[in-house]
């Protein structure tokens, strides 16, 4: 499974502060925020804070509403999302209320820190050493693929968000603004200062929550120098998803496409044998749907299941001299093509020679394989 949805969630001073320099927590929510909140834990597989959250305000991290852990049980879930924390030296107090309520928790640590942790946490706890570092990566395909988890919400604290958006890992960002300012340069920020993906957030709903005011976010910016971003892989995962539409065949494969903006706007998707045509592929479905011409492509990129056609007997031109044609020049796929209808094929060497950026997803590989599974054998 790829990695979960990432929604990083926060109240937020107007100026951008978590938190006072005061003994006592500062209360930026007021009861209608929440609940709000409690509703999207209750909506989410997991809920994860660091370390430093996790000792500073020492909380239960649990979703409060009877009714709404009721609905999760009737749903075939468990009462509780996950509880996740992480710590690189396994600095944790065994007695914090975290580890003494609600339902499963794990620590993801390093290999020091899990010798530190065993023998000390409560024994229902998970301790997940992920070797010599801790990296944020290998924390989210281990919560994806050991745990099922496809939807994390992110509670904390500041260098946790950081870390997350710095590395192009946060799908969502949902800040509650309240009506008050710190104003103390060392309090607790939302943010800390260095390099961030490039381009401008996507606002997809504002609203009153009580006083303070609900936004939501999602990143859009296309990664850089072969990176990807949170974007990428929502838009990679649809994809995956489209070609689980495509009528079955045992001549070419099924695949899915979605060309979207610079600015994260989706101009067209498609997927093999789209409308009933035996022959066309996913790419040239999606790119067909586009009016000719349209100056977005020349930012666009395009998401495809699977490597695009260097060669094809169906059609005189492959998809990625498609792609090129187009304008589009940056690419994005879960799969490389096999051998299965076309030796060597290399439409990633085609693409790069025509000027495209290309970006492999392996992580996705599986679920793009997924529909072509009569195709390959076992497996």
């Amino acid at each position: 499974m790829p990695h979960p949805h990432v929604l990083l969630s926060a109240a937020v001073s107007l100026d951008g502060f978590l938190d006072d320099t005061g003994p006592e927590r500062l209360l930026l929510s007021g009861p209608e925020d929440f609940d709000r909140v409690d509703q999207v834990r209750a909506e989410s597989d997991a809920l994860l804070i660091g370390a430093g959250t996790l000792r500073t305000d020492n909380p239960r991290l649990l979703v409060n509403s009877a009714e709404r852990r009721a609905g999760r049980i009737a749903a075939g879930r468990p009462e509780y999302p996950l509880k996740v924390t992480v710590s690189a030296s396994g600095d944790l107090d065994p007695a914090a209320r975290f580890w003494h309520t609600g339902g499963a928790k794990a620590v993801y640590t390093t290999e020091q820190g899990a010798a530190r942790l065993r023998g000390e946490l409560p024994s229902d706890v998970d301790v997940v050493a992920l070797g010599p570092e801790l990296e944020w990566r290998a924390v989210l395909a281990h919560l994806g693929e050991a745990k099922g988890v496809r939807r994390l919400m992110v509670e904390g604290g500041g260098r946790v968000h950081t870390a997350l958006l710095r590395q192009g890992l946060a799908d969502e960002l949902q800040l509650a603004v309240a009506p008050l300012l710190v104003g103390e340069a060392t309090a607790p920020r939302m943010f800390g200062a260095g390099a961030y993906p490039p381009g401008r957030l996507r606002l997809v709903e504002t609203r009153a929550v009580g006083d303070v005011v609900l936004m939501r976010y999602v990143p859009t910016a296309p990664g850089v120098e072969g990176l990807a971003t949170a974007a990428d892989r929502r838009w990679l995962g649809i994809a995956c998803e489209l070609a689980e539409r495509c009528p079955p065949s045992e001549t070419a494969f099924s695949v899915g496409a979605v060309v979207v903006a610079a600015d994260g706007t989706e101009l067209a998707r498609g997927f093999s044998r789209e409308g009933g045509d035996p022959t066309v592929h996913a790419e040239e479905a999606a790119l067909a749907k586009v009016v000719p011409g349209d100056a977005r492509l020349a930012g666009a990129t395009v998401y495809s299941s699977l490597e695009p056609c260097a060669r094809r007997a169906s059609r005189p031109v492959p998809c990625a001299q498609l792609i090129l044609a187009a304008g589009a020049r940056r690419v994005v796929t879960a799969w490389r093509e096999p051998d299965t209808f076309v030796a060597g094929a290399d439409g990633s060497r085609l693409l790069a020679e025509g000027g495209a950026q290309v970006v492999h997803l392996p992580e996705y590989a599986p679920a793009a394989r997924r529909p072509n599974a009569h195709l390959l054998g076992a497996g």
